[in-house]
């Protein structure tokens, strides 16, 4: 009698997708990186910024990004609508700041780059080099790379 041995295919999705505990992992990553006082800031933080992340990617990257992050992030992403201008990267933080209350230039950049920085290891770094060439310059700094494209 011989067994045949049927090839298992499976979906490819980030761990912490479908994990139940894939947001507080992210919020928690969040919070040690920003030094955060507490979950309830790191959390507020994170959610000022994936929403404004959200107006600004589009099409098969925003699909991706969706995919690779935790569902409620996820819901954050795909829940706002896009914008029709892309703003530069300076202006994308004061866009963060503006949905801040109290934030200034300098707190909303720390904010937006405590985020940003920590989806790389959630998103793998094939998917953030997609979203950075559909974003202006500039924004490779806010997700902890540097930016090495030649200015104009």
């Amino acid at each position: 009698m011989s067994t045949t041995t049927v090839p298992r295919v499976t979906t490819r999705r980030a761990p912490h997708a479908t994990d139940d505990d894939g947001w507080p992992r992210m919020v928690d990553a969040i919070r040690e990186s920003g030094l955060y006082p507490t979950r309830a800031k790191a959390e507020q933080v994170t959610r000022t910024v994936l929403a404004a992340l959200g107006t600004h990617v589009t099409g098969d990257e925003r699909v991706d990004l969706a995919r690779a992050l935790p569902a409620e992030a996820a819901r954050l992403i795909a829940s706002q609508i896009p914008a029709t201008h892309r703003l530069t990267a300076a202006r994308f933080v004061d866009e963060v700041a503006s949905r801040t209350p109290g934030a200034t230039p300098a707190t909303a950049r720390w904010d937006v780059g405590s985020v940003l920085s920590a989806l790389p290891p959630l998103i793998g770094d094939g998917l953030v080099t997609r979203i950075l060439a559909q974003l202006p310059t500039g924004y490779a700094l806010l997700f902890g790379r540097a930016d090495l494209t030649p200015a104009p």
